[in-house]
């Protein structure tokens, strides 16, 4: 899978060329070129081969769970409904506060060896389980040792901005000025950001306070990403757009002026059939608007404690085809090279010459399979190219 010219880049009977950890050279075997040709090989019974899988967008350092949330949702609960009644985000701080950072850190490779066995080779972590200096700065170090313990690439994103903790309840500017900016400067210096992010929602953060936090981002050089309009409509992708985020993410209650702003800037919509599928929404993400601008379209687990507890990128890719009508490729393409896009990652997502060997190898005939079945992994095996 390389082209872009034909349906899911495809080329039949091919040949990959791998040496320290790159691609050197990739295109039907009939044209290998001669230098090649005495090379060691390898035959993968002409097995599908992809580039290796990307969970762009994870909560996937966290204590604790939401079970019995999960409940109360089943018993006719909103989910705002719970974040108001303390629930939701602010429990699961509670949790994570509690927790050391070695067992953070062994609760987080539990999740993550679950996608590296289906092919994933790159993941983002974020932050925003803490409310404070402390805790975020734990979960920031969790997820950089998630890197340093397992053969997989770590994206980590500082979300702070994420709810306002119990000790700060109705001082949401006063939480943005005493922990979140204070701890963002911290965890920069500390070389422990890649990204920064916010939670844009009634129940979080309004538009002016995201931007105070994105204000900071930018003078220390760092892109962000927004979640954005999975309650209601603040405008938060269009602001996210304006910073020229890398992504914004969620997006069900996103108008048309919205998703022309992300055209314009570049920024990917990140979808998380996840959270949709489990907060039982009934109101899709403009797919059909994000085609028709030419916005590209990640998916992602959105693996949480709460809204989505998901922890199969697999299942991602079939959520979004049968729950939000995207296309099997565009699905493959949104865990590819798109993910790539929505991290900033610029020599991952797709075989391509001079691109990181990261690849998946499929006990698959036609990639729409990956989209096709529900509960079966066709991992044969992963490729990892060379650290960064």
């Amino acid at each position: 899978m390389a082209r872009t010219d034909v349906p899911y880049g495809m080329i039949d009977d091919a040949a990959i060329v791998l040496a320290d950890g790159r691609i050197e050279w990739v295109g039907p075997r009939s044209a290998l070129p001669d230098e090649f040709s005495t090379g060691a090989k390898t035959s993968l019974a002409g097995r599908l081969v992809t580039p290796g899988l990307i969970d762009c967008h994870t909560h996937i350092v966290h204590g604790g769970d939401r079970a019995v949330e999960f409940e109360m949702r089943l018993n006719g609960a909103s989910y705002e409904e719970v974040a108001r009644a303390g629930g939701g985000i602010v429990s699961t701080v509670t949790a994570t506060r509690a927790a050391s950072e070695g067992e953070l850190l062994t609760m987080a490779l539990r999740r993550v060896d679950v996608l590296i066995g289906e092919g994933v080779t790159a993941i983002e972590i974020k932050s925003g389980y803490g409310l404070d200096r402390e805790t975020e700065l734990r979960m920031l170090r969790v997820a950089r040792a998630v890197g340093k313990d397992r053969d997989i690439t770590v994206r980590t994103s500082f979300l702070a901005a994420h709810a306002t903790p119990a000790e700060y309840k109705g001082r949401e500017d006063a939480y943005i000025d005493e922990i979140c900016i204070p701890t963002l400067r911290a965890a920069h210096a500390e070389g422990l950001v890649d990204a920064v992010d916010g939670f844009c929602e009634g129940i979080a953060f309004s538009p002016d306070q995201i931007a105070r936090v994105f204000d900071v981002a930018k003078t220390l050089g760092l892109p962000v990403k927004l979640h954005a309009e999975q309650l209601s409509d603040l405008g938060g992708a269009k602001l996210a757009a304006s910073y020229g985020a890398l992504s914004a993410d969620h997006l069900e209650y996103l108008d048309e002026d919205g998703v022309k702003a992300m055209a314009d800037a570049g920024t990917v919509a990140v979808i998380l059939p996840g959270a949709f599928y489990t907060l039982r929404e009934t109101q899709a993400p403009p797919i059909a608007a994000f085609r028709k601008h030419g916005v590209r379209m990640a998916l992602a687990t959105d693996i949480n404690p709460g809204s989505s507890p998901l922890n199969s990128l697999l299942l991602t890719v079939n959520m979004g085809c049968t729950l939000l009508r995207m296309t099997p490729e565009e699905a493959l393409r949104g865990i590819t090279c798109n993910a790539a896009h929505a991290l900033g990652l610029t020599d991952q997502g797709i075989i391509e010459s001079g691109k990181r060997a990261d690849l998946a190898v499929w006990d698959v005939k036609h990639p729409a399979e990956l989209a096709y079945r529900i509960g079966y992994n066709p991992l044969h095996k992963r490729i990892v190219g060379a650290p960064e």
